[in-house]
Order: structure tokens, then C-alpha cells, then sequence
């Protein structure tokens, strides 16, 4: 039945609203999302190109085929604690060098299950400005729901501040009776790009010396890409025994489903007890299992390494080729441009790596991303709520399957895009011609 009275005209409202700011969001059109689309895909976060590995599939043809169980999983971890699972797990420790792992149905489980149920009454936690929704989710169904704070993104001077501000309000944090747990992403989704983990854990332990701060990265887009065989940035940096927990997902540059938390056993047999997105839902199915497992061989056996790679090689590619293009045929910056941590030539030397998100920055996201999809390639806008407003962009997800030619067509398509929408209007005019001729393909899309 449909919603009639007040709640159909609230909530038909609230959508039109949205269709007014141009924010509404909508399911992408599947001949566009889908694996056997024509598109040059720039959109998906299967960041290895693994999702379309011949041997990948071979391996999980293989490995399902001898699986002793394959549909179904039984129900919640508690009920039935599935050999697979339990193996995938004590698998997942020793490869990410932890104490123990757990098993999540996705990230945002994960980090919801972790933030919601951990901080204890009286405990803080403090984020980067932009985490990932989850973790705002977990926390706000937490015990520390009413002490939470931001500090800017990947500022360590604005973290020491806050992280001292507090300490002064709060006696329980000097005296180490209450916990301040501090939540950052290795590489974040939107911007690309990584945080400062090993200057964040020196600021944490010189501010708390009682260690009662407790570090916990997500490495959702770092998994597979970043450190040794995959295993992360917190690994690349030596920064296991400083952090309290990591999450890992399967679902991007691994081409799986599901999500593991590795931590020491006192938090994993917590999460068991009190983490209600763990608890309450059926687990993984034996299948996931079994891909997840096939990705991780392809981790060990060096064939992510080798994909990894390729896919910073193209980053680099792609940045050290677009910024100059941009200078050279004079498009403003305020028409598109890339952030002031792309601009810089990249090298072996750089203090961080390529990053295969790269945001387009950009005031006319639709158009810009509709006028690539009529060129045969799939990158997306990306506007408030996602991001901050006046953040509006294109984003670019690059991937190891990627050519050096498909990358100069992106390129080629943004350039005559904006050359384009310069000739079109003085200064601020052509907003309108700009959305009419190149927005209508997308908009039917989103």
C-alpha cells in the first residue's frame, strides 16, 4: 500500500526538495554499474581489477567446488560457528599481524557494531571530520553518544588541541578512569587521502602516557593496495602493537563480501557479547567465505602486489598529466581542479603513495559526469550530503585494469569539457547551457 495523508506529502516533499538542490540520489542505471558494461569503468572501488580476474574465478570455481559446505552459513555466528569461519579468521590474524580477527557481514557493521557497544560511560571519542558514516552511526547508539567531537581533517595541530582541550575538562582522562578513543581512516574515500597514522599514535601516547587512548584506523580503501602483500598502512608503518583495532573490508580492492575487525581477544570476546550487528544477523554465507579466502591467496601469492603496483603507477600517470594540461590550456581552477595534495608531481620520494581516489574538483559535477558518460566512460558525481558543501566533484576510482589509453581519454574528456563550457558562457552564464547539454543523460541515470 502507499503512504497517504501526512506521511505521503512529508515524505514526497522531502524528496522534491532534494530534486530542487539537485541531491536526490538514485540507483545507478545497471548498464552502467554492471562488470560486462561497455563503460570504461572510473567508478567502482574493485580498485586490483580482481572482480574480473580469469584467475581469481578459476581459484573460487575450484575451492567451491571442494568446499565441504557452500549455501547458507546456518544462521548468526553464535548459533552456528561455521569451520570456515573459524579458519577465514585465525587466517586473517596472522596475516594482518594481530592477536585475534572477527568476522563481520560488512565494514559498516563492522565499525557500527564496534563504536556502538565499546566506548563505555564516561569515555570520549574523537574523528576525523570526515569519517565514514558508520563509524557516526555506532557512535551515536553508544554510551558516549553525548562525548563525541571532530578535529579537521588530517590536522595534527587541531587534533593535539582537541585531544588536550579535553583532557583539561575531563579529570577521568588524566587520571586514566575513562578512555578517549580516537577513529581515523588509513585513506579516505572521497578526497584520497591518508592519513598521518604514525604522527596520530605519537600525539595519542605523548597527550595519554596512562594509555587510556586507544587508536582504531579503518583500512577499508587501503586492503589489499598499501604494505606488504595488502596487509595495510598500519602494517606498512610498523604501527600494529600501537593500534587497539583495525578494520579491513573484502568488498573493494578484494572482490568479496564482508569485513574483519582484528584486535586483542579482551575486545573480540566484548563484540561477541555486545556488538548487536554481529549478534542479530545471519553470518556470512559458506560461499563468501570461500571467495573471501580465494582474494587473500591472490594477496600471498603476489598478485595483488604486482596489481598494486600498476594501479599506483596509473595515479601518478594520471595527476602528473592533467595538472599541466589544466595550466597549459588555461581552465580556471575554479572550473576543475584537482586538490592541492594532487598538484605536486608525484615519486618514489613522496611522503605518502598514489592514491587510485582521485577527486575532480569541480562546481558542475553533473555535467562534467555526464559529458564523460556520453564518451563511453563511468565516473561519478559526487555532491552534498557525501561531501561538504562548496566540496562538489567528480570521482575518479582508477584500477590496475586500467589503460594508459583509457586514462588519456578521461583526461582528454575533462580538458574538452571545460574548454567547452568556457566557450559557452562569460564567466557564470553558461551554468544553464552547460547542465541543459550535457545534465539531461546523467539525471535520467541517477
Amino acid at each position: 500500500m502507499d503512504p497517504k495523508g501526512a506521511l505521503g506529502s512529508r515524505i514526497q516533499a522531502a524528496l522534491s526538495s532534494r530534486d530542487e538542490r539537485w541531491i536526490r540520489r538514485r540507483l545507478p542505471d545497471p548498464n552502467t554499474s554492471s562488470s560486462s558494461s561497455p563503460l570504461i569503468d572510473f567508478n567502482s572501488n574493485d580498485y586490483l581489477s580482481l572482480a574480473n580476474s580469469s584467475k581469481l574465478r578459476s581459484l573460487f570455481l575450484e575451492k567451491l567446488a571442494a568446499a565441504p559446505d557452500v549455501l547458507g552459513s546456518g544462521g548468526s555466528r553464535l548459533l552456528v560457528n561455521g569451520k570456515a569461519h573459524a579458519a577465514l579468521e585465525a587466517r586473517l590474524a596472522g596475516f594482518f599481524k594481530g592477536d585475534t580477527a572477527l568476522l563481520f557481514n560488512s565494514g559498516f557493521d563492522a565499525n557500527q557494531g564496534f563504536f556502538a557497544c565499546v566506548p563505555q560511560p564516561g569515555d570520549v571519542v574523537v574523528y576525523d571530520e570526515y569519517i565514514h558514516a558508520s563509524v557516526h552511526d555506532g557512535v551515536r547508539a553508544s554510551r558516549a553518544r553525548d562525548a563525541q567531537f571532530s578535529f579537521s581533517h588530517n590536522s595534527i595541530p587541531d587534533l593535539r588541541c582537541v585531544l588536550h582541550r579535553l583532557k583539561d575538562e575531563r579529570p577521568g582522562l588524566r587520571t586514566g578512569e575513562t578512555s578517549l578513543f580516537l577513529s581515523v581512516e588509513s585513506l579516505y574515500s572521497m578526497d584520497g587521502t591518508f592519513s598521518p597514522l604514525r604522527e596520530i599514535v605519537d600525539v595519542l601516547e605523548e597527550t595519554f602516557p596512562l594509555k587510556n587512548g586507544y587508536l582504531v584506523v579503518d583500512e577499508a580503501h587501503s586492503t589489499g593496495i598499501y604494505g606488504p602483500q595488502g596487509r595495510g598502512r598500519v602494517v606498512e608503518l610498523g604501527l600494529e602493537d600501537r593500534v587497539l583495532a583495525r578494520l579491513h573490508t573484502f568488498g573493494k580492492a578484494l572482490a568479496a563480501t564482508g569485513a574483519v575487525i582484528i584486535t586483542n581477544t579482551l575486545i573480540r570476546d566484548y563484540l561477541l557479547n555486545y556488538a548487536r550487528s554481529l549478534i542479530y544477523t545471519t553470518s556470512l554465507s559458506y560461499a563468501n567465505i570461500v571467495a573471501a579466502d580465494c582474494s587473500f591467496d591472490m594477496l600471498m601469492d603476489g598478485t595483488a602486489q604486482h596489481l598494486s603496483n600498476r594501479l599506483q603507477g596509473l595515479s601518478s600517470y594520471f595527476c602528473n598529466t592533467l595538472n599541466p594540461l589544466l595550466k597549459a590550456n588555461n581552465i580556471p581552477p575554479t572550473l576543475v581542479s584537482l586538490p592541492v595534495h594532487f598538484q605536486q608531481p608525484s615519486s618514489s620520494t613522496s611522503a605518502s603513495p598514489p592514491s587510485p581516489i582521485i577527486p575532480v574538483l569541480t562546481p558542475h559535477p553533473r555535467p562534467l559526469s555526464a559529458y564523460l558518460l556520453a564518451l563511453g566512460m563511468n565516473a561519478r558525481p559526487i555532491t552534498w550530503p557525501t561531501v561538504p558543501k562548496g566540496k562538489d566533484r567528480v570521482r575518479v576510482c582508477l584500477h590496475a585494469g586500467n589503460t594508459q589509453e583509457d586514462l588519456d581519454k578521461l583526461i582528454q574528456g575533462i580538458i574538452s569539457w571545460a574548454e567547452e563550457t568556457m566557450r559557452e558562457r562569460p564567466a557564470q552564464k553558461g551554468v544553464a547551457s552547460s547542465r541543459d547539454r550535457h545534465g539531461g543523460l546523467l539525471e535520467s541515470k541517477l
